[in-house]
């Protein structure tokens, strides 16, 4: 049976709908591990969204950097955002490539790219939060590290990055 011709709403793909779930409930786990298997699958989610063809040139990246060779593995991203540019791991692995290079304006413009495509993305503003602070720009690091810890309140590490640059940027409480 199909759906009637007149729906006020465009269909939304499962994928997204997939995603929106898991984000509620990532938002409300009630302890770490529980938020770590939720993490778990928005990342599954995320790497999956490419295919086949992508998935093979994911794993080459992967060995790509593992044996240090990291101008290849930059080669094979830029075939991969090429070939399939909504595809926000392909940014994503290619800014943490850059990141490795120092080559921090490369990074924030793919990281860039993640955010416009997957605002949710934490990992990614985790990644423009280090940056930030490598940069010296702790007021933007705490905004973008609470951006995160907003939408994963049980990420490792930001928790107290935030603490300490909230003390830096706005000062202890009296």
């Amino acid at each position: 049976m199909e759906p009637p011709s007149n729906t006020s709403r465009p269909p939304r793909n499962d994928r997204t709908q997939n995603l929106d779930f898991l984000f509620g409930a990532l938002k409300v786990a009630p302890d770490d591990d529980s938020a770590k298997a939720i993490a778990d699958r928005i990342w599954g989610v995320w790497m999956g969204a490419g295919g086949d063809t992508t998935n093979l040139l994911i794993s080459r990246v992967r060995s790509a950097i593992e044996s240090k060779d990291l101008d290849l593995a930059i080669q094979l991203l830029d075939s991969i955002i090429e070939f399939k540019p909504d595809f926000v791991e392909g940014w994503n692995q290619r800014a943490t490539v850059y990141y490795m290079k120092k080559d921090y304006t490369r990074a924030l413009a793919d990281l860039a790219q993640v955010l416009g495509r997957e605002p949710r993305h934490f990992g990614a503003l985790f990644g423009v939060g280090t940056i930030m602070q490598e940069f010296g720009d702790e007021r933007r690091a705490l905004e973008v590290y609470r951006r995160a810890l907003d939408i994963d309140p049980h990420m490792k590490r930001v928790p107290d990055l935030v603490k300490t640059l909230s003390e830096k940027v706005e000062g202890r409480d009296i």
